[in-house]
């Protein structure tokens, strides 16, 4: 049994398909059959984050994820990272968006999701500050992604310093009653510490992944 089946919180995976071995055809195939155990498992949320990905492997990509998820009647809901065009196309759940200022906000993406009349998307935002959290409040956003809650080793050996659960605490109170997910480090040891902070659950991308 994979180590995030033992969680009683709400769980957000996120794909990273540089994770696995292989050419692009080897990792994209990769990361579909882990996607497809985190939705038998009835994972809560999960994003879709290939950025470098053209929109049409991007699609191809959401439609098979899709079926796996209707195929399993699992309660998954699909999000894209910061693509609400290929969302809307293909009838994702939702989005996720950066803190960038350069994204487009949550209203212009409910009215993209109602012009193409298709159900209300469900938006998921990352938040770095008090500041970003203030702001995806105003914006009534679905979640809330507060991170890095603890230290994370980067691609170039460094790392970058956790906020710590103090700051998490914060967020969650400055946010609610919108939900904040911790994300950054979170760890089989470390995850019931962040939701005594007060987030309902736990976001990631390696932390649900099988070794």
């Amino acid at each position: 049994m994979a180590p995030y089946t033992d969680f009683t919180m709400l769980r957000y995976a996120i794909t990273s398909r540089a994770l696995y071995p292989g050419d692009e055809q080897q990792k994209q195939a990769a990361l579909l059959r882990e996607a497809a155990r985190w939705i038998a498992d009835g994972i809560d949320l999960l994003q879709l984050r290939e950025k470098d990905l053209p929109a049409a492997t991007l699609a191809i990509l959401t439609r098979n994820l899709l079926e796996k998820i209707a195929l399993a009647t699992s309660p998954t809901r699909l999000l894209i990272n910061s693509r609400p065009d290929i969302a809307v196309a293909t009838g994702a759940h939702g989005v996720h968006l950066s803190s960038s200022p350069d994204e487009l906000s949550p209203t212009q993406i409910r009215n993209l999701f109602h012009s193409a009349h298709t159900p209300q998307p469900l938006i998921t935002v990352s938040c770095h500050t008090l500041a970003d959290i203030h702001r995806a409040r105003r914006e009534q956003v679905d979640a809330i992604l507060y991170a890095p809650v603890f230290e994370k080793p980067l691609a170039n050996g460094q790392k970058l310093p956790g906020q710590g659960l103090d700051e998490l605490r914060a967020a969650c109170t400055a946010a609610a009653p919108i939900p904040v997910y911790a994300l950054g480090g979170v760890t089989l040891q470390n995850a019931s510490s962040c939701l005594d902070a007060g987030a309902v659950g736990v976001a990631g991308i390696r932390l649900f992944h099988n070794p």
